[in-house]
């Protein structure tokens, strides 16, 4: 029952084991572990952060990721980016850790390390190939979700950043309800100006308040585009309705900052580079770093 390489994830027969694809023994123990083993392996962690969105295409695992390398940049603190986007793993990519696979030590599963200071757990390292789709009922979701919090050495860790799928589903609830064994900072939810997205956004804020799970703020992303020649700024998705910081005074809620457009970091991203470090000049560096500053 476990993972061939050649073969696609399919959990589309309801009769498939919940961990047939985990690698090692520790599959064999994902009914037998509750809160108390999951505050145990969280123990460590000082801050926990969720990164949500309302839809997808709006930047949230980019800003996931260069949050993580943002707050890697103190050498002082150990960082850990948590991907359980499980259909959607972009993580590695973004990253520069395509193709590594994840090792298992007696304490566990071992993250794969971008830095020193910076590990990295994604779905997409159990993958034979990036193209694979993973095809899997709600239940393996969950069983997977779980088991990362619970099996990944993660060691000391000053922050674990966790990037999740758009929306509000299963995996949402999950993390939410296995992260209650530990302390968690809050959510920190992306958007873009245009109301399509807000609206969204909105949804997202009430899912919040409903599993109590505190909100740090919102961060607009796509915040108008800055000619790196003439410095004009134009509004590429315009916020007809008053964009985030509109939205956020309504529902008093925290604007972290604005983060423009700038198609160096979709060139970072894809090369698996640091945007921050390439790029130190940009406006949009400034946003993130004004960001980490503030909440760090």
């Amino acid at each position: 029952d476990s993972y061939s390489g050649n073969k696609t994830f399919d959990q589309t027969n309801p009769r498939a084991p919940i961990a047939a694809t985990i690698p090692g023994k520790c599959s064999q123990h994902l009914r037998a572990s509750g809160s108390a083993a999951l505050r145990e392996r969280l123990r460590g962690v000082k801050h926990i952060v969720v990164v949500l969105s309302g839809k997808g295409g709006v930047g949230k695992s980019t800003f996931s990721a260069l949050l993580a390398r943002g707050l890697a940049a103190d050498e002082g603190k150990q960082v850990a980016l948590l991907d359980v986007d499980i259909c959607g793993p972009s993580i590695p990519k973004m990253m520069g850790l395509e193709g590594e696979q994840v090792h298992q030590s007696g304490s566990g599963w071992s993250p794969v390390y971008v830095e020193e200071n910076l590990g990295v757990m994604s779905v997409g390292f159990l993958l034979s190939s990036p193209d694979d789709a993973v095809i899997w009922r709600g239940p393996k979701k969950n069983g997977l979700i779980k088991q990362f919090l619970r099996d990944v050495d993660w060691g000391e860790v000053d922050y674990l950043i966790v990037d999740t799928p758009p929306g509000t589903s299963d995996e949402h609830l999950s993390i939410v309800q296995y992260l209650s064994a530990s302390r968690v900072d809050g959510a920190v939810i992306i958007t873009t100006p245009q109301e399509v997205s807000l609206q969204d956004v909105r949804k997202e804020i009430n899912f919040c308040h409903k599993v109590k799970l505190p909100i740090i703020g919102v961060v607009e992303n796509m915040s108008g585009f800055i000619c790196p020649n003439c410095k004009k700024e134009s509004q590429i998705f315009p916020p007809t309705t008053g964009g985030a910081e509109k939205m956020c005074q309504n529902l008093n809620v925290s604007l972290l900052g604005k983060v423009p457009l700038d198609p160096q970091i979709g060139r970072s991203c894809d090369k698996g580079q640091s945007f921050l470090s390439e790029v130190p000049e940009s406006p949009a560096t400034s946003s993130y770093r004004n960001i980490i500053q503030s909440k760090s």
